[in-house]
C-alpha cells in the first residue's frame, strides 16, 4: 500500500495497478475496515478503482503523535492489514438496467460499430450479453464504471465531449461502459438510453448502484421505453 496526502485534509491509500476484481475486492474490504474503526476526525471515505482517499479533520486531530497525517496513516496501515486478511463485504446485487440501443436513443451505435468492424445488431448482442461489474461510482452522481465491456466493443472516447448528454445514456468508453445518471457534458460513445433513474435525490441511498454490484442490459423497444417512463 502507498499513502500520499491529499493536501491537508486527506490520505489517498493506493492499494494495487490494476483495474480487476481482486483491486476491487481489497478497495471494498479496505472501505469497510476504516469505516467499521470509527476514528476520531475521519470525515468520508472515497473508493476508486485501486486507490481510497480517506478526508479527515485536522482539527480534531491536534493532539494526535506526529500530527493528523501521521495518525490517519497510522490507521490506514493498520486497516490495510486487516483487510488483507478478510472476505469482501457482502451485500453485492445483480442488477438488470432495461435499454433502448440504436436510434435517437444510441446516436454513436453507428460508429461503433464501424470501428469494431461487426454489425449494428452484433453491438447490440454483445454489449446486453455482457456481465459487469461496479467498480466506482463517480463523474456525476450515481454514475457507475462498468468493467467487463467485450473487447470486440473497445472504442475511443469522441475527440470532442458533447455538452449535453441526455440522462440514462448508455455509452462506452474505451474499455468500459457506463450508464449517464443525468443530463451532462461527456465523451464517451452513446450507444443506448434507459428509462431507469441510476440517481435518486430523495432516496438513501440517492444512487442505485455501488461498486461491488454486478450489472446486465437488457434490450427493449421504444415503445418499452415509452411505457417504461
Amino acid at each position: 500500500m502507498k499513502l500520499q496526502p491529499l493536501g491537508d485534509v486527506a490520505v489517498v491509500a493506493t492499494l494495487g495497478e490494476q483495474i480487476d476484481p481482486a483491486s476491487l475486492k481489497l478497495v471494498l474490504s479496505f472501505v469497510e475496515a476504516v469505516a467499521q474503526a470509527k476514528a476520531k476526525g475521519i470525515l468520508d471515505i472515497v473508493p476508486a478503482y485501486a486507490s481510497v482517499t480517506v478526508f479527515y479533520d485536522s482539527a480534531q486531530l491536534g493532539d494526535a503523535p506526529g500530527g493528523a497525517y501521521e495518525s490517519v496513516c497510522r490507521l490506514l496501515e493498520a486497516c490495510a492489514q486487516k483487510a488483507r486478511s478478510t472476505p469482501a463485504p457482502q451485500g453485492a446485487r445483480a442488477v438488470e438496467i432495461p435499454v433502448c440501443y440504436g436510434e435517437d436513443y444510441g446516436p454513436d451505435i453507428e460508429f461503433v460499430a464501424e470501428h469494431c468492424r461487426i454489425g449494428i445488431d452484433e453491438v447490440i448482442s454483445l454489449h446486453s450479453g455482457g456481465d459487469y461489474l461496479v467498480h466506482a461510482i463517480g463523474f456525476t452522481p450515481g454514475f457507475p464504471y462498468l468493467g467487463g465491456l467485450p473487447e470486440a466493443l473497445c472504442t475511443p472516447r469522441k475527440d470532442t465531449p458533447r455538452a449535453r448528454v441526455p440522462a440514462g445514456s448508455v455509452a462506452i468508453g474505451s474499455a468500459q461502459t457506463g450508464v449517464y445518471p443525468m443530463a451532462s457534458p461527456g465523451g464517451w460513445q452513446i450507444i443506448g438510453r434507459t428509462p431507469m433513474q441510476l440517481f435518486r435525490p430523495h432516496l438513501d441511498p440517492a444512487s442505485l448502484l455501488k461498486p461491488g454490484d454486478r450489472v446486465r442490459f437488457k434490450p427493449i423497444s421504444p415503445g418499452d421505453f415509452e411505457l417504461w417512463r
